[in-house]
């Protein structure tokens, strides 16, 4: 199989699909790699190092796209990328379809076939090429919101762990999945008061039993969460629906109760955001400022450490990938259930329930994708 690993041209998106390793045991399987010239630059990987591992390189995306077999990404695909694609050609990468209907659209026309990196499972009922791009973006979310925090950047000018006879931040964070868990880990150890709202008793139980009094829990009702949001320095917003649009659990009416200042950080921007006034922003314009409340909304956090976030991604990628290219997507997906369940688009058709439901489209289910 031919796979082709574009640039990543979303604004200040600086990973890359394939790392150099993973060209390598691509190339070991007999397959054909098609990297464009410069696209690992970003994540600190050079030309000669893809060359070095076996794959040749290509000078344009449009030669990627018309040559490759499989397309092989980080971001969803641009509308300038969208046009690229072809029936019958397989697209592998985050997709987040559930807020786009004009990603949705046009991937539906191009007749292509897309398996979405967030919608991929595991036995143990996890995301595990969602997990890695979590923990990076959870680990993140405090210390982008203490820079937003900075009075010289419009916050409340409150330090996280304060200093001694001065209280520290008050953290919330809603959502106790992977990233929830992770900004909370480095919330208390950046010494903020952090408290995490679940609706899971399970999953508070076990926050407890590993993390004791390292930060405290809650369980999340509309409002615990409102008692708690006005009084926080900073929320982070880590909840998460696999492949549906992210529920609003902060409204805009409760901004005029938070403290001037405060920060918002949406780890959930990806799909559509957690708080009524959330709206994408990039790297190079990050904050914005609502009712007095500074929110932090950028829509691939994990681009800001690229070198880290490449490597994370392609550990979790790299046996999916192999097993798309040596048997084929039908075959792949028909011995892998969970695999399956990353099925979004193929020929036409929606095959993810919760993107039709966000959308209003009509769905197949994916198992009758594979006959079709």
């Amino acid at each position: 199989m031919k796979i082709g690993c574009p640039t990543e041209i979303k604004p200040q998106e600086f990973r890359v699909g394939m790392t150099p390793d993973a060209a390598r045991e691509a190339v070991n399987h007999g397959h054909e790699v098609l990297i464009q010239s410069g696209a690992g630059v970003g994540a600190g990987f050079t030309d000669e190092d893809y060359i070095a591992a076996g794959a040749k390189m290509i000078g344009t995306a449009e030669e990627v796209f018309a040559e490759a077999d499989m397309i092989v990404k980080v971001k969803e695909p641009q509308a300038v990328e969208r046009k690229m694609l072809r029936e019958g050609q397989l697209l592998f990468t985050y997709l987040h379809l559930a807020p786009d209907p004009e990603q949705t659209k046009d991937l539906l026309e191009s007749g292509c076939t897309a398996i979405a990196y967030e919608t991929v499972t595991d036995d143990r009922g996890g995301l595990p090429l969602l997990a890695p791009m979590s923990e990076v973006a959870g680990r993140l979310a405090p210390q982008v919101g203490a820079w937003t925090l900075q009075k010289a950047n419009g916050g409340r000018g409150v330090l996280m762990g304060g200093v001694p006879g001065v209280a520290p931040a008050k953290v919330v964070v809603i959502g106790g999945g992977v990233v929830g868990t992770h900004a909370a880990k480095i919330a208390a150890g950046m010494g903020a008061d952090v408290t995490v709202l679940d609706r899971s008793l399970t999953r508070l139980r076990y926050l407890d039993d590993v993390f004791g009094g390292t930060f405290k829990n809650q369980y999340s009702t509309a409002g615990a969460t409102a008692d708690l949001v006005r009084e926080a320095d900073m929320v982070i917003g880590a909840v998460l629906i696999p492949g549906a649009a992210a529920p609003k659990l902060v409204s805009r009416a409760q901004l005029s109760e938070m403290k001037p200042g405060a920060a918002l950080v949406d780890v959930a921007i990806d799909q559509g955001g957690c708080f009524e006034t959330s709206r994408a922003t990039t790297h190079a314009d990050p904050i914005y400022e609502v009712d007095g409340i500074m929110h932090y909304c950028v829509a691939n956090m994990p681009g800001a450490v690229a070198r880290t976030s490449t490597q994370a991604l392609g550990n979790a990628t790299l046996p999916f990938l192999l097993n798309l290219a040596n048997k084929g997507w039908k075959q792949a997906c028909e011995d892998d259930p969970h695999l399956l369940n990353g099925l979004n688009v193929h020929a036409g058709q929606l095959t993810y329930y919760a993107v039709g439901k966000a959308l209003g489209i009509d769905v197949i289910s994916p198992s009758l994708a594979l006959k079709s």
